[in-house]
Parts: structure tokens; C-alpha cells; sequence
């Protein structure tokens, strides 16, 4: 583990042709920060990127953010089942070690909502000292996701020797066992 950062680094990859082509207004993005800002208290610096769909671009893309010090990725776009939908694969091809409970839980806090997330492919892989999740497109549904899982968060990234991120208690209460 390396010395940790007081200040964490976090990045936000939207994956879409259409956002990447400027032909749609990406919503993901900008709904993961505002998310993000509105929980988090500790410093942090968000780099938001838009890219097109397809597995070799987003795995090349996660590389270079895990690879260059990102403490934690968000992926919006490309878990669904259409032919284009390619990110856990690109996922999965740049992971260290694949952390399955965080698509189950999403998937569940998904479902008192809407029928078809059942379709969603959301997951979360360690690659390095990089936490990477994926997470839908909609902020509506990026709020129901976050809110299920982000608690464990802050303790993930302590334990891979990340930065470490401190919740507002109010929102999200991050837990970490006594004395972490």
C-alpha cells in the first residue's frame, strides 16, 4: 500500500457513441458529480470523460485512469444488453479482483423502482489501488445505486491503500469497523 492522499482523485468515464459524437447531452456525468459533491467532505478532485461504447475503448480509458492514480472510477453507460453494451466486459478485462456484491445490491435497490433493472449488468472491480464501479446513466438511478452501496466505499479504498473519503454522516454513513 502506498502513503495515503489527503486529497482523493476521482474520475467519471460516461460511455456512450452518441454523448461521445455530441449528438446526446450527457446526464450521467454531471449527475454522478453533483452526487458525489453533495456526499462527500473530504477533498477531492473529479476529471469527467465522455468516450464511445465498445469494449477495447473503455478498458484502454480505465487502464490509463487506474494506471495514472485514480482512487476511484464511476462508469455511467453501457451495462445493458444491447449489442453496443460492452463495459463490464471492458470492465472485467482490466480488473485485479471483481467485487460482485456491489451489482447485486444495485440491482436490488433498483428494483423497488423499475422492473427492468434486472437487465442492468453493474458491477465493481479493484484494479491496483483504483476502486472502479460501473453505474447506470439516469441520475435518478444513480442516486438510488449510490445511496445502496457507497457506504462501503470509504473502507474499500482504505483497505487497497486509496485516499481516503470521508462522508457527510447526515447522507451516507460510511462504515468502517471500530479503530480503521
Amino acid at each position: 500500500m502506498s502513503e495515503q492522499r489527503l486529497t482523493a482523485r476521482i474520475a467519471i468515464v460516461t460511455v456512450s457513441d452518441r454523448a461521445s459524437r455530441g449528438e446526446y447531452e450527457d446526464k450521467g456525468g454531471p449527475g454522478a458529480e453533483t452526487w458525489l459533491r453533495d456526499v462527500v467532505v473530504s477533498p477531492i478532485e473529479i476529471d469527467r470523460h465522455i468516450i464511445p461504447d465498445g469494449r477495447e475503448c473503455v478498458a484502454v480509458k480505465l487502464r490509463e485512469l487506474a494506471d495514472n492514480g485514480a482512487d476511484l472510477i464511476l462508469v455511467t453507460g453501457g451495462t445493458g444488453p444491447a449489442p453496443r453494451d460492452q463495459t463490464p466486459e471492458a470492465v472485467m478485462d482490466v480488473a485485479d479482483k471483481e467485487l460482485p456484491g456491489f451489482g447485486e445490491e444495485m440491482r436490488r435497490a433498483s428494483l423497488t423502482e423499475v422492473p427492468t433493472a434486472i437487465l442492468s449488468r453493474q458491477t465493481a472491480v479493484i484494479r491496483g489501488e483504483t476502486l472502479i464501479i460501473t453505474i447506470p446513466g439516469k441520475p435518478s438511478a444513480i442516486a438510488t445505486c449510490m445511496n445502496a452501496v457507497f457506504a462501503a466505499v470509504p473502507y474499500c479504498l482504505d483497505l487497497i491503500g486509496a485516499a481516503r473519503i470521508e462522508t457527510d454522516p447526515a447522507k451516507i454513513g460510511a462504515f468502517r469497523p471500530k479503530g480503521a
